[in-house]
């Protein structure tokens, strides 16, 4: 019992990890940022990807930025977004290789994209 508890997270530290995972938990910021993982992206080229208005494009991408999950630079009056670190793209990743492990564990193959 004691060795538990000293490995059991800090309370201020899943707080925090469980904010990015409710983040991450929105299927359209998930697209976005599997759009992202391929690369950099302006928001109107995220908009026709998927179909949505920039106006609510612009939205995901604020609460991911505010998360730094992802992060712009502008060129001219055009913001070019991508991924923030290598991090967010192995969070991702893992969670699709889980996902594709236990749909085959299931009989079921995930879509990739």
């Amino acid at each position: 019992m004691k060795r538990a508890r000293r490995s059991i997270i800090r309370r201020d530290t899943a707080t925090d990890l469980a904010s990015i995972f409710q983040v991450m938990a929105d299927t359209t910021r998930l697209r976005i940022i599997s759009l992202l993982a391929e690369g950099e992206l302006c928001v109107c080229d995220l908009a026709a990807a998927l179909d949505m208005t920039q106006s609510a494009v612009s939205h995901q991408l604020r609460v991911l930025r505010i998360m730094q999950l992802v992060k712009f630079r502008k060129e001219g009056r055009i913001a070019y977004y991508s991924l923030d670190d290598d991090h967010v793209l192995e969070l991702y990743v893992l969670g699709l290789d889980h996902l594709k492990h236990t749909s085959s564990a299931a009989g079921d193959e995930p879509d990739a994209g």
